[in-house]
């Protein structure tokens, strides 16, 4: 079809136009029939979301997606483009891309009539259909509708009242297209409102010079919830023009967020041969992003985009990369003390409210990291606040698994592990600490040598972020002592013996 070059070919060929929301419409129907993912590597969407959003294309609406951000909202809109058909014809030279069978601009008309038949024709591709626009405060409505050029009117010898003068805006030059304006709610009120001729009524005005151009676009808006955000609203009437408002949301599991990472995040062959990640650093990564969305800490109206998670789990593995490279070692595994090097792809990625500030962005981001590590830690181990709770007498031998462990600490003992040690020596560093192998053996029997020493490091975070031995972060090393020690070097605090129960030690 697309050999085409003139408009009496075209015709001949028995080509029939469509307008953009039918031509998507047809399509889809086509995917859904046959059972085809409407937008494959959106995941976590396939029973609310992506349901709303075909639902809304069959109905031929222009689509509102509501959502805090990292939600893939703009991915969403731009894979829209696979519903399109390949190509489509045009009006060879026009600006807007004038449809041969049914032109609108002043241009086409004037160049059918002059040419008839012999019309040229050019084939658009639907990669080129696609426009998209960040709303900020300094656009104008002569960004996107356009303007008056005067160089045009005097080297053309016309008149500011001639049609052949305006200088076309992106929207009318994404006619037969799919056009996005990310943000809406920050264009500024009075833009908006030029807006709603193109979305209703299918005429322009242009500084007084009113053109009924029935545009043909599928819009396509994307916002935060306007109860959200303090930097602007959508005009109620632009709202109201706008059929479909879907609302996105976060990844409701971690094995769908897990999926996400794992298919967004950018690891080199080079990195994926050197460094393993086993299932549970990438859960206690997860972990992070759903504590964050839940921390009090946090600012619920910011959100915390999916993002933060893929950044971390990059830097997770780049830590580990580096520590290999320093030792010259040609395979490792990441670690929890590499996880310390996820810090700042959490601090960049979340904001906080005033008493998140307060603590401060590298304490509210290694506090998120703890609670992450409690969470998972009580999936993994029996939970040690349960283990608290039980009286002496309904305890039993078995109902401490952690007694050997906090023993060896009592005893004044302390484990140094240093960030950037040796596999090797961090294997042997752990082996030195009473009961901890053991303790690991009885809950995963199959675990081979590199998950059992991952699994009694884990048992050392988890503890310290249970209160049951204590943890510092120092320069170049994580230090484990007994908890009793630690409190009593602090400052010029007193404790009580009330302060204690002494089940929650032994």
């Amino acid at each position: 079809m697309n050999n085409i070059k003139t408009l009496g070919e075209l015709k001949k060929s028995g080509y029939v136009s469509k307008s953009i929301k039918q031509e998507i419409r047809d399509n889809l129907i086509v995917k859904i029939k046959a059972k085809e993912n409407s937008f494959p590597g959106i995941l976590g969407y396939e029973d609310s979301v992506i349901p709303d959003t075909e639902r809304a294309l069959l109905s031929q609406h222009n689509i509102l997606f509501l959502g805090l951000r990292g939600q893939a909202k703009t991915r969403m809109a731009r894979q829209m483009i696979d519903l399109l058909d390949e190509y489509i014809p045009v009006v060879a030279g026009s600006e807007i891309n004038d449809d041969p069978l049914n032109p609108i601009s002043r241009y086409a008309v004037n160049l059918i009539e002059e040419k008839g038949n012999d019309t040229p024709i050019a084939w658009l591709h639907r990669s080129q259909r696609y426009g998209e626009k960040l709303a900020t405060p300094d656009v104008s409505v002569a960004d996107l509708i356009g303007d008056i050029d005067p160089i045009k009117a005097a080297n053309l010898k016309l008149s500011f009242a001639d049609e052949r003068v305006l200088h076309y805006g992106i929207i009318p030059r994404s006619n037969r297209s799919i056009f996005v304006i990310n943000e809406l709610p920050d264009l500024q009120a009075r833009i908006q409102v030029s807006l709603f001729n193109i979305l209703e009524e299918g005429d322009l005005q242009i500084r007084g010079f009113k053109l009924r151009l029935p545009l043909d676009v599928l819009f396509v808006f994307t916002a935060n919830p306007e109860d959200y955000t303090n930097r602007g609203s959508i005009v109620t009437p632009l709202k109201d023009r706008i059929e479909s408002q879907i609302l996105t949301h976060y990844p409701k599991s971690i094995e769908t967020s897990l999926a996400i990472t794992e298919q967004e995040a950018a690891i080199s062959n080079e990195q994926s041969s050197r460094v393993k990640v086993s299932d549970l650093i990438k859960r206690l990564i997860e972990q992070v992003a759903f504590e964050a969305r839940g921390s009090e800490l946090v600012d619920k109206k910011s959100g915390v985009s999916a993002r933060l998670t893929i950044s971390a789990y990059e830097n997770a593995v780049s830590a580990a990369e580096r520590r290999a490279i320093i030792n010259g070692e040609k395979e490792t595994q990441v670690w929890l003390s590499d996880l310390i090097g996820i810090i700042p792809s959490i601090t960049g990625k979340i904001e906080l409210v005033y008493e998140g500030e307060q603590e401060g962005p590298y304490q509210v981001a290694f506090n998120l990291l703890e609670r992450s590590i409690r969470t998972q830690f009580g999936l993994y181990f029996p939970n040690p606040d349960t283990l608290k709770k039980k009286s002496r007498k309904e305890a039993t031998p078995d109902d401490n698994p952690y007694k050997a462990i906090t023993r060896w600490f009592d005893a004044g003992n302390s484990l140094n592990n240093f960030f950037e040690t040796k596999d090797e020596d961090k294997v042997q560093l752990l082996y030195k600490v009473d009961g901890l192998h053991a303790l690991v053996k009885k809950y995963f029997k199959g675990a081979n040598e590199k998950e059992n020493a991952l699994l009694m490091e884990f048992v050392l975070h988890g503890l310290s972020a249970y209160s049951l031995i204590s943890k510092k972060v120092l320069e170049g090393k994580i230090e484990f002592k007994d908890l009793m020690g630690s409190m009593l070097n602090i400052g010029n605090q007193h404790f009580s013996e009330e302060d204690f129960n002494e089940d929650d030690f032994n």
